[in-house]
């Protein structure tokens, strides 16, 4: 097993220019909602939109363009493409890593899909440094996908309402072996089978195959099984669990909570941010709640970093834990100690 360090050489992010209001979002609930509600309650501004061109694997695409010239580097120098889009995609079927791959020319490269839900950005994370670690041949993995499931939202559906801040966009992080800045210094991966089937789209699989629009059902499948049961374990589980993958993300680097200097999550509602960042003992200037993009599932983490660098959030020599949770349930965690390695003199 190699023991050089596993760094990050750049990360990207796709992000559609569309928009849609919490007004508009309230009025797409039939006034189930009120704007104050989607405001202050799911913590939505607004989020972003799709526009004509905005694929989920070409949003990844483009993610892993300005990815690799944020790095500096020929697309024929990345080794694999681990592909950590989600599954609704231009064309069912196809391969969204290997469109990527020719997209932007990384024919040297190998590439696959891999997904966990909105708990994909840690899970690619893991991954790829293992691959690094144990392959001599393998120096550059490119992380990069899409994300677009809030097609599949009925606004109308009370039973999806913590859905309503599903946005569109996509996102890239390259990870190099012997990159002594921006080290990957522990990852934590959690997964919660009894909850595997409470969040589904009802159609497109081989128990209801039809195309909804031949049932005369909405073809906004996405929905919520046993909606008491799921709120009730998630309310026992996933609190715990959110502060279990990031202690052990850190634990792995010798950390502890104490030495975050900023957490990249995902957009939850407001009160649960500010819960999580309580119980870690951060400010909300330690963090950055994404109430004006909404949920880009897997890659939020990646827009939280952004975000946090431009604002000036995060310093040289911080460790930020990036932290994400996807439906099924999974919960995952990557702590990095951005900018210069702290064992390089």
């Amino acid at each position: 097993m190699l023991h050089e360090p596993i760094g990050i050489v750049s990360t990207a992010t796709y992000v559609p220019e569309g928009r849609m209001t919490a007004a508009q979002i309230a009025a797409e609930t039939k006034d189930t909602w009120t704007e104050k509600a989607v405001r202050e309650k799911l913590g939505i501004e607004e989020k972003t939109v799709p526009g004509p061109d905005d694929g989920v694997q070409e949003m990844g695409a483009k993610a892993a363009i300005r990815c690799l010239e944020r790095a500096e580097m020929d697309p024929s120098e990345v080794d694999a493409i681990l592909c950590i889009g989600d599954e609704l995609r231009e064309y069912p079927m196809t391969t969204s890593g290997m469109y990527i791959q020719e997209r932007i020319g990384a024919r040297r490269a190998w590439a696959m899909d891999v997904m966990q839900k909105c708990s994909t950005f840690p899970a690619g994370v893991r991954l790829a440094r293992a691959l690094l670690r144990s392959e001599p041949q393998t120096r550059n993995i490119l992380l990069c996908g899409g994300y677009r499931n809030g097609d599949l939202i009925d606004y109308t559906n009370p039973r999806v309402s913590f859905m309503y801040n599903l946005a569109p966009g996509g996102g890239a992080c390259l990870l190099r072996r012997g990159h002594d800045r921006n080290e990957v210094l522990g990852v934590s991966l959690l997964s919660d089978g009894a909850l595997a089937r409470h969040v589904l789209a009802h159609y497109g699989g081989t128990v209801k195959p039809a195309a909804p629009e031949q049932t005369g059902d909405s073809h906004k499948c996405l929905d919520v099984v046993d909606q008491p049961g799921m709120q009730a374990l998630l309310a026992e589980r996933s609190h715990p669990n959110f502060l279990k993958v990031i202690r052990d993300s850190l634990a792995e680097g010798d950390l502890g909570t104490g030495d975050i200097g900023y957490l990249a999550v995902l957009h939850m509602k407001r009160s649960a941010h500010l819960s999580l960042l309580q119980d870690l003992e951060l400010t909300e200037e330690q963090s950055y709640y994404l109430s004006r993009y909404g949920h880009m599932g897997q890659f939020d983490q990646l827009l939280s970093l952004e975000l946090g660098l431009e604002s000036g959030r995060i310093d040289d020599g911080d460790v930020v834990v990036g932290v994400g949770a996807g439906i099924g349930f999974s919960w995952g965690a990557v702590a990095i100690r951005w900018g210069e390695s702290r064992g390089k003199s």
